[in-house]
């Protein structure tokens, strides 16, 4: 796959120069239990990412519950934790993929090459008995991180709005299908799903950190080839990604409508289906 590398890649290449690699579990600060489980084990030679502190930034009225952050600001984080315009990066998060699939998409977005997902995440890793460490490594701050935005995969609401009344662009809502039929939503204030949006729920795709074929993922999104634009989203634009990265894996163009559902609902005219 040309977004995710095995163990063994990592294994055989953990000890390149121009290699980086992130541990992406969830911290809203540095006294989180994610943090500290970092502090006790990881990947020898990983950064901890916070997704709140780092690939987030404050809720507002809109955007969403994960606004995307200040990306020169983000670009600059980056940089502090010594990526550059060469380095290689390795993301992975508990195996869902999906924080690191947030980071993974964040990079992309700012014209960063040569990023990959470790499949199987940590679990997988401590599963095969791999050598973790607490040591936590200082990092060298990069000073060439050029910024490149590139807006063809991300899409705002009213993008979005307009798509709802389109039949040749397809709106992917990545949630539990109890969240898109509107039964149950232990997150937003509101329940129920964008108009025409179709469900293909991010967790088929990642099952206990295994994750399909391409054979497999080309059947599962078989029905999204007829449409000449793909958006997805999910509840805030963290497990969307998961989504957008197995698209583009088969040669799909998503793109990713960040503040998602929570943004959609935040708009007092925005209308909202309910399954009967």
């Amino acid at each position: 796959m040309k977004n995710i590398v095995s163990q063994e890649w990592l294994i055989t290449n953990m000890n390149r120069e121009d290699l980086i690699i992130f541990d992406v579990r969830e911290s809203s600060d540095k006294t989180s239990p994610d943090f500290l489980e970092y502090k006790k084990n990881h990947i020898k030679g990983a950064h901890f990412i916070s997704l709140e502190d780092a690939l987030a930034d404050k809720p507002g009225v809109h955007g969403g519950r994960h606004p995307l952050p200040n990306i020169n600001r983000f670009a600059e984080h980056m940089k502090s934790l010594g990526v550059n315009n060469d380095s290689i990066i390795v993301i992975y998060d508990d195996g869902s993929l999906a924080k690191a699939g947030r980071l993974w998409w964040m990079l992309k977005y700012i014209g960063k090459k040569d990023i990959f997902i470790l499949e199987g995440g940590l679990n997988h890793w401590i599963q095969n008995n791999l050598e973790l460490t607490d040591k936590i490594i200082t990092p060298t701050p990069s000073n060439d991180l050029d910024v490149n935005i590139d807006n063809s995969i991300k899409v705002e609401m009213e993008h979005v709005k307009s798509a709802t009344n389109s039949d040749n662009i397809a709106i992917v809502d990545s949630r539990s299908p109890e969240r898109y039929a509107g039964e149950v939503e232990p997150l937003d204030k509101i329940a129920g799903h964008i108009p025409n949006a179709l469900n293909y729920p991010w967790t088929n795709l990642v099952k206990d950190g295994n994750i399909m074929s391409i054979q497999k993922l080309k059947d599962y999104f078989e029905s999204l080839n007829k449409y000449n634009e793909i958006i997805v989203h999910c509840g805030s634009g963290i497990t969307g990604t998961v989504n957008f990265l197995f698209m583009e894996e088969i040669g799909l163009k998503p793109k990713l409508y960040v503040g998602s559902y929570s943004d959609w609902i935040s708009y007092d005219d925005n209308i909202i289906i309910k399954n009967k």
